[in-house]
């Protein structure tokens, strides 16, 4: 392992892949990992002291779930340029590994029936026309080819996520569109330059003019300087709808120009308070997990990391070693979808609802941690191998952070009967990264705690979407600043989870307080009990939270019992915030009805990966959740899947400007019935050091 360290000074960092070096504005992310090890706390560092990154799939043959290697992307390419599919006009949108079925990964060995295979989206922006790509990776003397070619259609089935690339060709098209030209002269602009646009996905509303049309919707801010924030300026009452094939505007809305908000949002000048003292992390004798490419091993958990274009960091085989075996808990785990519906109904708003992962791509989005202090202690990272659409390789230095820290207490007591004291500390194995689309930045946090517990934490900050405050926007805006509202809007997450707690036949039970009414049996009306119901089919696991009866979800293997009898098992406890608010009829509820629900349970099946389904730039609805449990298929007793909603609903206050201090929202799952005792009795007490009074 090659050591080096944070760095603090922002700067991105791209490295070739093999012979072929590529640093373009599109950004067709590929997961081949690297992975660093920083042994200093954050600070600057000589080049000469700084390691290079390690290919986590270098020198050895791949496991079935490593994420795509360099040389497999350019393999990919080879390909599909001998095949004719990848041309000048045609564009790589999404390239990622095609899971083999979990299956041949649990039949063991170093690989699958199937071999390796890449999936590939592809457009051809001349003419529109797009294809779900499956090549076949072939090993020794059996070359790469493809295995199939599906055409897309996009009336049907949706289109294939945004390009990078648009944002270019929309400020092209509207630099030469006449309407917009007078739209800007009416409101007192004549320079485009000072002009930020935002393209920005249109969803799917049925309009007569973009009916298989290819759109984006476009929304304005003044940038009085290159360094202006664009977010404290928006030109609001004015929304251009593009399309990105032919290149030409489909329509122009302006209800009427509206006093673009003055006051700056600089969030960086000083003076910088000067009371803070150092905080130094240490860890004398390095930390305390390995790391094998992308297998982890912490205290008594292991696990596999993968990294997806679409949905960013992947976690695979975790497992939790236990009476001398590793007892599998989740087979993946990953946040399937991403979704942003903003509440305000103006003529240029309304259509205002992004799935940052199906239409954006998260994992494409990554920050390189180079950039700040964003994580501190005892770091390793990885890297992450990208492409560019025309699927040429370059690196996102530092995708992923891996660290532990302390967590306070994990178990105390003092007997007052026989006078002993003890006291042991948690831990956790911190996972991350961090995302920015377009304003928001969020961070992806997967935490690994002693005993047992697993918990996914996301962090939203970055800057609110912004429109000029008037009384028209009172209603469903924040006034931040002056003149300066920010729609109220919700950030739903859907995490996928699918479950092998003590095997793959699995089964769920909702679990909730069951109030005693007083009586014969209960005459003091002291009584408090539970009531347990099985979900037995995909339609009765249809499910929301309720805090009030303390509701939650309890995966549990039939056939697997502890030392008392009962069940193993893993409890999903929910936070319970609203789901999707939008009215029942509207565009945006058709298209994400995942969101409407805090639980899906489906039965396992390798093709339905994503909640809102495969292809969901500008798709009617009806696909995804809705469609995968149609059949309402048995669940109970069978290796199933959990799809859990949570996230926050935003009406956001004047602190939240100009940059959002962060906001949490997640899950937990803890185990129930898993172990025969606390799992964590074998935990030594802390070090009498400094650290520890």
């Amino acid at each position: 392992m090659v050591t080096g360290s944070s760095v603090c000074t922002p700067r991105i960092v791209a490295r070739p892949v093999n012979d072929a070096f590529h640093l373009g504005s599109g950004s067709c992310l590929v997961p081949a990992l690297r992975i660093r090890l920083a042994r200093n706390l954050c600070r600057n560092v000589p080049a000469s002291e700084r390691g290079g990154a390690l290919h986590l799939t270098t020198g050895k043959r791949p496991h079935p779930l490593d994420p795509l290697s360099a040389q497999e992307i350019d393999e990919v390419r080879r390909v599909l340029l001998e095949e004719g599919l990848l041309t000048e006009s045609v564009r790589v949108a999404y390239l990622g590994l095609e899971e083999p079925s979990k299956d041949e990964v649990l039949a063991g060995g170093e690989s699958t029936p199937s071999g390796r295979r890449a999936r590939v989206l592809l457009i051809d922006l001349a003419t529109e026309a797009s294809a779900d790509v499956i090549v076949a990776l072939g090993a020794g003397e059996t070359g790469a080819r493809v295995e199939s070619r599906t055409p897309i259609d996009p009336v049907e089935s949706g289109q294939v996520p945004m390009l990078d690339e648009e944002h270019a060709l929309v400020r092209r098209v509207l630099g030469e569109d006449a309407g917009w030209a007078e739209a800007l002269a009416r409101r007192g602009i004549t320079d485009p330059a000072g002009v930020y646009l935002a393209a920005l996905s249109a969803g799917h509303y049925g309009l007569p003019a973009e009916e298989g049309r290819r759109v984006a919707r476009v929304l304005a801010h003044v940038m009085p300087t290159p360094q202006s924030l664009p977010w404290a300026h928006p030109m609001d009452g004015l929304v251009a709808y593009v399309d990105l094939v032919k290149g030409e505007v489909v329509e122009i809305v302006d209800t009427g120009p509206q006093p673009v908000p003055a006051e700056p949002g600089d969030y960086t000048r000083g003076p910088h308070r000067t009371t803070q003292k150092p905080i130094r992390i240490t860890q004398p004798e390095g930390p305390s997990f390995t790391v094998d490419g992308p297998l982890v091993t912490w205290e008594k958990w292991s696990l596999r990391l993968g990294y997806d274009m679409r949905e960013g960091l992947t976690l695979h085989q975790i497992g939790f070693e236990d009476g001398g075996r590793t007892r599998p808990v989740v087979y993946r785990a990953s946040v399937a979808e991403m979704l942003v519906p903003y509440g305000d109904p103006s003529p240029v708003r309304f259509w205002q609802n992004y799935f940052d992962t199906g239409e954006y791509q998260l994992g494409k989005l990554a920050n390189s941690l180079e950039l700040g202090c964003d994580c501190l202690g005892e770091i390793t990272y990885f890297d992450a191998v990208v492409t560019d659409g025309a699927c040429v390789p370059k690196v996102i230095t530092n995708a992923i952070c891996m660290h532990e820290e302390d967590y306070g207490v994990l178990w105390k007591h003092t007997d007052p009967a026989n006078g002993s004291r003890e006291t042991r500390r948690q831990r956790r194995l911190v996972i991350s990264f961090f995302v920015t689309v377009g304003n928001y930045d969020y961070g992806f946090y997967w935490y690994l705690y002693l005993d047992g517990t697993i918990e996914l934490e996301v962090k939203a900050t970055g800057i609110v979407f912004t429109a000029a405050y008037d009384d028209r926007a009172a209603p469903y805006a924040s006034e931040v600043a002056p003149g300066l509202a920010a729609p109220y809007h919700q950030h739903l997450f859907s995490a996928r989870l699918d479950m092998t707690v003590d095997g793959v036949a699995n089964a769920v039970e909702e679990v909730e307080v069951a109030r005693r009414p007083m009586g014969p049996g209960n005459p003091y009306g002291n009584a408090i009990g539970r009531a347990v119901t099985r979900l037995r089919t995909e339609s009765a696991a249809r499910r929301d939270a309720d805090l009030a009866a303390e509701r939650t979800w309890h995966v549990v293997n039939p056939s697997v019992r502890n030392r008392l009898g009962r069940p193993v098992g893993y409890a999903l406890h929910p936070e319970g915030k609203p789901t999707l608010l939008a009215a029942e009829g509207s565009s945006i509820r058709r298209r994400a009805e995942f969101a409407t629900r805090h639980l899906w349970v489906t039965r396992y099946h390798p093709a339905e990966r994503y909640p809102a389904g495969d292809l969901v730039n500008q798709h009617p609805g009806g696909a995804g959740l809705p469609a995968y449990t149609r059949a309402d298929r048995d669940i109970d007793g069978q290796d199933i899947v959990l799809w859990h909603t949570f996230g926050l609903t935003h009406f956001p206050r004047v602190e939240d400007w100009p940059i959002m201090p962060v906001d949490t929202c997640g899950f937990v799952l803890k185990p129930v019935g898993f172990f025969d005792r606390n799992p964590t009795l074998d935990v030594p007490p802390s070090a009498a050091e400094r650290s520890c009074h």
